[in-house]
């Protein structure tokens, strides 16, 4: 459901320029098979089951079948399908890897102007750009959030922080040392620092984006030289390091962050929109929920989850655009956003969802992707990028010497870089 997947990093970036682009798969004549990574999650998959039940009844020319994978296996079996070129026509992708995908060869430019919903209506952080084309699109999104208890935040005289006025980062630092010295949480912000993989890049590099610093130098896409290891991000490393010398965080939290949360053991919790549902549920309305903290350079969270696209390799992409076509509808993206509690990815959906609408508590979610949401770096390294990145964060966690990690952060990421010609294929 959500962009935090572990990707399949090594398999994707080594050697895969072109690899996708001969040959034709995913179609038996007018019959398109559909591949999700939805398998075990009833309820998102419920909903790609009937827009095809609606699409193969809504024409008698084309059918679509679908076949589901667990979403661990689902990276692995898309890499060993284009090398197989063995492709279906439609699949969905993580929206990060989006821009690897077209650049390997798997992914065909969409020609989405006949759908009912515009791409222009969407969120930006939903729409799968890779040198100026379209190659997939999302229905939903999901966003960061800081999440409190108000009673707890009115206690010790902590400002509740709104989108318009965020906690900077003197403020959000103050409110940490109360909560340490109340004596009454262990660690009192709970950034969820036990998840593994994707989570790392999509849950911190926000927080080095808002110190001013980032994965890459996005002008040139071919050196992370300044940007992952410039002032601004030592900076960034050497605050992020100080939540555990200062006991505010744990180095490696519990199996079960948004628990912790709820049972009192933490104050502030750094989670996603998909908690807000359950934790809602739990403490009604003394739930607070903040935006990001602005450390210097405006709130940023991630932004970009699973969306769809068209393989290179489909021999019938009239029949795999016309699918995507007829899913873009108003009623699919509202399906979506409640099955999965995500943000729906248009206004005109988030007004028939429950709790989105303006005006109703999680329109929150929606205001923050719209004004604080980062894509992840648009380019076929990130795979890898997200890989070094997540060891680099790990090891400063754990107490490296920060400008040496993130020197080496560098020059791995330059290496592969300069070693796949700065991803200039196409």
């Amino acid at each position: 459901m959500s962009s935090i997947a572990a990707l399949a990093a090594a398999a994707l970036v080594a050697g895969c320029g072109g690899s996708g682009s001969a040959g034709s798969s995913g179609a038996d004549g007018n019959t398109l098979t559909l591949w999700t990574h939805n398998a075990g999650n009833a309820a998102e998959y419920g909903v790609v089951q009937q827009i095809v039940k609606d699409f193969n009844a809504s024409q008698s020319k084309y059918k679509v079948k679908i076949q589901a994978f667990p979403q661990d296996s689902y990276n692995d079996s898309v890499v060993a399908a284009a090398s197989a070129k063995k492709l279906p026509c439609i699949l969905d992708v993580d929206g990060p890897n989006v821009p690897n995908w077209a650049w390997g060869g798997y992914l065909a430019p969409l020609d989405l102007s006949s759908g009912k919903v515009a791409v222009k209506d969407q969120l930006p952080s939903t729409v799968g750009r890779y040198q100026n084309k379209t190659y997939a699109f999302g229905f939903y999104d999901v966003a960061l959030t800081l999440y409190a208890r108000k009673s707890v935040l009115n206690k010790y005289g902590i400002r509740i922080p709104t989108i318009d006025k965020p906690w900077t980062k003197s403020e959000f630092m103050a409110a940490l040392a109360k909560l340490k010295a109340s004596g009454k949480f262990a660690y009192p912000l709970e950034l969820a620092t036990g998840n593994t993989g994707e989570w790392w890049p999509y849950a911190y590099s926000p927080m080095l984006q808002s110190f001013g610093g980032d994965l890459i130098d996005r002008s040139t896409y071919k050196t992370a030289e300044g940007a992952l290891n410039g002032d601004k991000a030592i900076e960034w490393g050497k605050w992020f390091r100080s939540l555990v010398t200062k006991g505010y965080t744990a180095q490696k939290s519990g199996k079960s962050p948004n628990d912790d949360f709820l049972n009192g053991k933490s104050a502030i919790s750094w989670d996603g929109s998909w908690s807000a549902a359950g934790d809602t549920a739990k403490l009604g309305d003394d739930l607070a929920i903040l935006p990001p903290v602005d450390f210097g350079n405006g709130p940023k969270i991630g932004g970009a989850s699973w969306q769809w696209g068209m393989s290179s390799t489909c021999s019938n992409k009239a029949g795999a655009q016309a699918y995507l076509n007829f899913s873009r509808q108003t009623k699919y993206f509202v399906d979506f956003a409640k099955a999965t509690n995500t943000v729906p990815a248009t206004n005109a959906a988030a007004a028939q969802v429950p709790g989105y609408k303006p005006g109703d508590k999680f329109n929150f979610f929606v205001q923050e992707a719209q004004k604080f949401a980062v894509v992840r770096p648009v380019t076929p390294a990130y795979p890898y990028i997200s890989t070094v990145f997540t060891k680099t964060a790990q090891d400063i966690l754990a107490g490296a010497d920060v400008k040496g990690a993130l020197d080496e952060a560098v020059s791995q990421i330059d290496n592969n870089l300069k070693q796949n010609n700065h991803y200039s294929g196409s």
